[in-house]
């Protein structure tokens, strides 16, 4: 998994130490803008050895204006070409060329290729399919995390 999983590892330190939230930015070639919010976000949260257990992603509370094309992914092990951990009979990431928390296979693709916009092929891009369907690949994603802050 190579750099995804040195990000990982950082990002399960993290969300095993408090209770996080996931903003996900969204941008197409029209600079039109959305967002995806998360009120639960955590990776390996419950996994004693987070990289064998594949990185297990933990998401809930959807709100925001890009429609929820994670929460399909909620409770999935990452998946890359050289480790396939999604519930596909093929690789997902392999088949729509990326690396994510796949299922069989995907609401949305952050890790895809960069095509540019609209595009022939199917769901291989930077995909999020509640806002801009399986054939658009998007110019910009930003997923942020922070600890949500204790009301008391």
């Amino acid at each position: 998994m190579g750099v995804f999983c040195v990000c990982l590892k950082r990002i399960h330190a993290l969300t095993t130490q408090a209770s996080y939230e996931l903003r996900i930015d969204l941008e197409d070639f029209d600079n039109e803008t959305a967002y995806a919010h998360y009120g639960t976000f955590s990776v390996g949260l419950f996994s004693v050895d987070p990289e064998e257990d594949g990185y297990p992603i933990i998401i809930a509370d959807y709100s925001g204006t890009a429609g929820d094309s994670f929460l399909k992914h909620n409770g999935m092990r990452f998946t890359t070409k050289d480790l396939d951990n999604d519930h596909s009979d093929n690789n997902c990431a392999t088949f729509y060329h990326g690396a994510w928390w796949y299922r069989n296979c995907h609401t949305s693709n952050l890790n895809g290729q960069y095509l540019r916009g609209q595009h022939s092929s199917y769901a291989d891009g930077i995909e999020w399919s509640s806002w801009t369907g399986w054939q658009y690949s998007l110019k910009f994603t930003e997923m942020k995390i922070r600890p949500i802050k204790d009301e008391n």
